[in-house]
């Protein structure tokens, strides 16, 4: 029997992401692209800044330069690379998302088989409780989710380059932290925004959006939109809200949008990422799956949200490609 060796390689390349994840995750929660950057770059240095055992940080450096983290040796000097710059620490760092995925989201993973077994919560199972009643209870992971969400909306600027908001009243629903919000405002003079959300969200939102465009451009209401949406916007926005809901709640909130929209040409804007059930790519599938593992959630494909748009009143106008496989779907209220 002959061994196909680019298989056996594909095969062990699948199951060690998991190992290399959890040396990146070492790498964040030593900060050591900080200690790097900052000129700490052997061994022996890198070993006192962090309390760490020196032949470890050794070990481990020499997987994170064949990694492409960093460059370099102990003899010559670690060297920082465009990935390293990524973790370091920052407003746009993505060091929190490594430390999530690696504490609390990787205990998730480790109950992968019950959650597709059940179509369950794997985060659930391993602590207990709904992810999101989990983050009510945990200050400090809540904060770092927050800051995953914040890093992770690398697409967030290009959204006022496919669609025009001149002058028009922005409600984001769901907004969050305001950081969506405060991209368009900023990029648009004329618009002027609200930003809807749980009423524990809106100080956090409240202070970004003051401190980014001052204390008069961006409206903040308290609600649940599973009741209703403020009303008379020309945009509505849903960024990212969705795939936690069931089909029935999503409609719902369509409705709500609908019925709230200032005219006929009033918009929605989704914004999310959409599966493929023929030639996915490999991110789509994994965020989908990694919805069901932590909040059991899934992401929908284009053809099952116009349905439920449809049901909604609302139909899809337009597309626009975003980075990281994100899509804006352009909809519009349907008067036939």
């Amino acid at each position: 029997m002959t061994v196909d060796v680019q298989a056996t390689r594909d095969v062990v390349d699948i199951i060690t992401g998991g190992w290399r994840a959890q040396a990146l995750y070492t790498a964040v929660k030593l900060a050591l692209p900080d200690h790097i950057e900052a000129g700490r770059d052997t061994d022996a240095e890198l070993a006192k800044a962090t309390g760490a055992n020196e032949h470890g940080i050794h070990r481990l450096m020499r997987l994170l330069v064949a990694m492409g983290v960093f460059e370099g040796s102990d003899s010559t000097g670690y060297r920082g690379t465009r990935v390293s710059a990524a973790l370091l620490e920052g407003p746009q760092s993505l060091g929190e998302m490594c430390l999530l995925y690696g504490e609390e989201f990787y205990s998730a993973w480790g109950h992968a088989h019950h959650a597709i077994s059940t179509q369950s919560s794997g985060f659930e199972e391993a602590y207990g409780q709904p992810f999101y009643q989990y983050l009510g209870q945990d200050a400090a992971t809540a904060r770092r989710f927050g800051l995953t969400m914040n890093a992770a909306s690398m697409f967030f600027h290009q959204v006022p380059e496919v669609f025009d908001f001149s002058g028009k009243h922005v409600v984001d629903v769901g907004g969050g932290g305001g950081h969506l919000l405060a991209t368009i405002l900023g990029a648009t003079p004329d618009a002027r925004g609200t930003l809807f959300d749980q009423e524990h969200m809106l100080p956090k939102a409240r202070e970004h959006l003051s401190a980014t465009l001052g204390p008069d451009r961006a409206e903040l209401v308290a609600g649940d939109m599973f009741q209703g949406v403020p009303e008379g916007g020309d945009v509505y926005i849903l960024c990212r809200v969705l795939a936690g809901h069931d089909d029935e709640d999503v409609v719902r909130v369509f409705e709500h949008i609908r019925d709230a929209m200032a005219d006929s040409s009033s918009r929605l804007l989704i914004l999310d990422r959409f599966v493929e059930d023929e030639n996915s790519t490999v991110l789509p599938a994994l965020w989908d799956l990694h919805l069901l593992v932590t909040t059991g959630g899934e992401h929908r494909t284009v053809e099952r949200i116009t349905r439920l748009l449809d049901r909604g009143g609302l139909e899809i106008t337009g597309t626009a490609e975003l980075p990281m496989e994100t899509t804006a779907l352009i909809v519009a209220p349907r008067t036939a």
